[in-house]
Formats: structure tokens, C-alpha cells, sequence
């Protein structure tokens, strides 16, 4: 077995004793010599962030585990020791902490968030969550640590573009990089807890938001697709990383993956810890694939999308609406079968939303054409929002209304079947990034907001 120190980083509102039968697990399967540091951290202090939660994590590195700036170490993180461990290895830009972590294992990991976090920050999240230590924090819930947990968090878009959609792999083909490995449980909660269980999920954290394989799409409408040299509509980031798929595992949920782990289990992860290059990696998710078909076929096949809507400058627009349709052949809009999407507001900015969709209730095969409808307002008279290029002209608000409105239809049927920008994708989360022009009106003639 690897003789590397192992770092076990547990969830929001737990503490490090819930990794206590992966430790008895990991000491009777060869781990018996190895250092195993088990962190415990706040989360239910409404002060400290993930990436305080982060920093105090490196200090604890070096002055409690002993571990050096370069010591290598593996990791096994639950939950939101995923966002722990990420805002960590991106801090500095990640170039020495990119080589000293080997091997990270998310056991139902909360990448892209929780659809619980923003249930937490309310007055009866602080009773059953809260913490319940008499002291100045009695009954905090960690509010600001709730709000990265949020689904469509800036956090987690800020994250995605650090160690994702960068130009360096932060998750490379050789051992420069750590190799990632992401299991969750195919279950929900049973008993009491299956009332705040949500569809595609193990009670508490989105399949569709555990991996680590996100795609981000912009569509640019602040460019005049007729000009010259105008940049393209649709821009896939690039994508540096290998492929990290999702694992499901059979029977089980976001509890009992930490605290009764299968035998199956066990043995993937400690056979996860041992990987040092591509070649034993994709031969480990060969493996896990076959394992694990039966789980897989169990669970429905989910996608989640966070969309971000701004203008050119950047800057973000929080009053916006977005839909998917088809198109008839006499080009009348029709609702697509299937396409039910769950969606979320990021509470602390509405430009962010979270859209949550089940691909097997979906007939992609024989879906014709695929259109969006962005609507978008300034809820001023003064400035306003629109946008170029939109295929049928019919349907384009040249300019906005009296309130800054402006709507228009996009067809995106470029973004179906195997093209280089894939839309639909199962148990990944793709951000899509909207732009459009924010202009003082009229857009012709004396402005409104700057004249002489």
C-alpha cells in the first residue's frame, strides 16, 4: 500500500469522528503503517468561509499533520470537503499544491453545491442545524458556508473557472496532478429523513453536481455576428483536464456512504488510492464501470446547468428569464417532452440560476431543433439590454421597451448530437455564461442618461 499520509476532510455541521469507519476500514486494508490526519472544522460559525475554512486547513497541515510546503498526501473528503479541498489547491494559482496532492477521493462530494444549503439559512435550518454550543454562535448555522453551498453559487462558478476551465490541468494525465476519483451513493434518505429528499439526488447532494467533468458554454450576444471579424456566438472553454466521471454506488445514501461503507466500496477506494498514472486510472474506472452497472441503472440520469447572465462590462443582470423549445415546420414554438426543469435563484445574486434535468425523460434522438428564449430587463426607462444575431428576425425586439426589456429567440440546434459543444450530458454540471449589451436609451439619438 502507498506509504503517503492520508487527510480525511468531512461535510458541513459534522465533525472528524463520522470518519471513523473509513479509518478502522482503511487500518484492516493495508493502512495499518500510514499516517492518517483527520481534520475537524467549523461550519457552523455564520463568520467563517470556505476559504477561511481553506486557510485553516493549510496552517493545520503544516503545524498539527506535520506535513511541509511539499509533502505530498492523499485525500478523502465528504461532501463539502470537496469545496474545502478545491479552494485549497487553487490558492496561489495551485502549482505546488497541484503536485503534492496525489490522489483525491469525493465521497459524494459537493461540488456544484447542495439543494439543502439554502433551506440551512433559514430560522428553522438554524434550529435543527445550528449549532447548539452555548456561546455567541448558539444556534448559527454557518450562513456564509451556506451561501458557497448554495446551488448556482458564485463560489462554485469562481471554482470551476480556477481549477477546471483554466489553461493549466489542475487534474492531468500524469502524476503532476492529483487523479480524482468521485463515488456517491445511488439512494435517498429512508425513514424520517425521505421528506427532504429530492429527485436525482442521495438526500443531500445532486449526482449531477458531484463530478468534476463541468463543460462552460458562452453565448455571446453583445457581438454582430454580420460584422467582420466578430467573435463567435458559441464558445466552448477549454478544457485542460482528463476525464472524471461520477461512480454510483449500490444502496448507498450521503449518510451510510461515510458511516457504513460497503465492502465494494472500501475496495475501490483503496485501490483508487494506489493509482499513479493514466494508464492504472482509466483502468480503475474500467473496473469501477463494471461494478457498478446495476447502480447505474437504477438511477435516473440527471444534468444540472448554471446559467450566469451579464453584460458586456461583466457586470451581472439579475432580472432575466430563459427557456428551451422546438420548432414545427410551420415555425410554431412547441414545448419539448420531457424538458421539466427544476430551477434555483442564487439568493445572494440573481444572475446566477441553477436549472436541474432529467435526460431520460428527454427524446434527444428525435428532437428536431432546439431554440432558446432569453428575455432580459433593466427595470429602468434610462438603460436597457439587448442583444445581436438571433435567426429569425420576426421574433427580435430591435430595441428595449419603456422598462428596459428585450427579448429574442436563438436557435441552438448546433449544441445537439455529437458536436464539439455537447449541451446534454449525463451526471455533469455545464455553466452557460449569457452576455448581452447594456445601453442608455434611446439607443438612437439623445440619451437619456448623458447628454449636452
Amino acid at each position: 500500500m502507498a506509504n503517503r499520509p492520508l487527510v480525511l476532510i468531512h461535510g458541513y455541521s459534522d465533525v472528524g469522528t463520522s470518519f471513523a469507519a473509513w479509518e478502522q476500514a482503511l487500518r484492516a486494508n493495508g493502512y495499518g503503517a500510514t499516517p492518517i490526519h483527520t481534520c475537524t472544522y467549523r461550519s457552523l460559525t455564520n463568520e467563517v468561509t470556505i476559504k477561511d475554512i481553506a486557510e485553516g486547513f493549510d496552517r493545520a497541515l503544516r503545524i498539527q499533520a506535520g506535513l511541509e510546503a511539499d509533502a505530498p498526501f492523499d485525500a478523502i473528503v465528504h461532501s463539502t470537503g470537496m469545496l474545502v479541498i478545491r479552494a485549497w489547491l487553487t490558492k496561489y494559482g495551485g502549482e505546488g499544491r497541484r503536485q503534492r496532492l496525489k490522489n483525491l477521493i469525493g465521497l459524494a462530494p459537493a461540488t456544484f453545491g447542495s439543494p439543502l444549503a439554502h433551506k440551512g439559512r433559514s430560522w428553522l435550518g438554524s434550529l435543527f442545524k445550528g449549532n447548539k454550543e452555548q456561546g455567541p454562535d448558539f444556534l448559527e448555522s454557518g450562513d456564509r458556508v451556506l451561501d458557497g453551498l448554495e446551488l448556482g453559487s458564485r463560489l462554485t462558478w469562481e471554482l470551476a473557472h480556477l481549477d477546471l476551465l483554466g489553461p493549466e490541468p489542475f487534474y492531468g494525465p500524469d502524476a503532476s496532478t492529483p487523479y480524482v476519483f468521485i463515488l456517491c451513493g445511488n439512494q435517498a434518505y429512508g425513514g424520517l429523513r425521505r421528506f427532504i429528499n429530492a429527485p436525482g439526488t442521495d438526500g443531500t447532494v445532486r449526482w449531477a453536481g458531484c463530478a468534476l467533468n463541468t463543460r462552460k458554454i458562452t453565448i455571446d450576444l453583445t457581438q454582430d455576428p454580420a460584422r467582420p471579424a466578430s467573435h463567435a456566438r458559441f464558445v466552448l472553454a477549454p478544457w485542460a483536464n482528463i476525464h472524471m466521471p461520477l461512480t454510483l454506488v449500490e444502496g448507498l445514501n450521503h449518510g451510510t456512504i461515510l458511516s457504513d461503507p460497503t465492502p465494494a466500496l472500501i475496495e475501490m477506494v483503496t485501490e483508487a488510492l494506489q493509482v499513479s498514472s493514466q494508464t492504472e486510472f482509466d483502468l480503475w474506472h474500467g473496473r469501477a464501470a463494471l461494478r457498478t452497472i446495476a447502480a447505474r441503472q437504477q438511477a435516473e440520469e440527471w444534468q444540472q446547468f448554471v446559467v450566469h447572465a451579464v453584460d458586456e462590462r461583466g457586470d451581472p443582470i439579475t432580472d432575466f428569464y430563459m427557456e428551451l423549445f422546438s420548432k414545427d415546420a410551420h415555425g410554431e414554438a412547441q414545448a419539448v417532452d420531457g424538458l421539466e426543469m427544476d430551477v434555483h435563484t442564487y439568493s445572494s445574486d440573481p444572475s446566477f440560476r441553477c436549472f436541474h434535468l432529467n435526460l431520460r425523460r428527454l427524446n434527444l434522438q428525435h428532437l428536431p431543433n432546439l431554440w432558446m428564449r432569453a428575455m432580459v430587463s433593466s427595470g429602468s426607462s434610462l438603460v436597457g439590454y439587448y442583444g445581436f444575431g438571433c435567426e429569425d428576425p420576426g421574433a427580435v425586439q430591435t430595441s428595449p421597451d419603456m422598462q428596459g426589456r428585450w427579448a429574442a429567440e436563438l436557435e441552438i440546434s448546433s449544441l445537439l448530437g455529437a458536436s464539439e459543444v455537447r449541451l446534454f450530458f449525463p451526471y455533469t454540471t455545464t455553466l452557460i455564461e449569457l452576455r448581452f449589451n447594456r445601453e442608455p436609451l434611446p439607443l438612437a439619438g439623445k440619451n437619456e442618461v448623458c447628454w449636452f
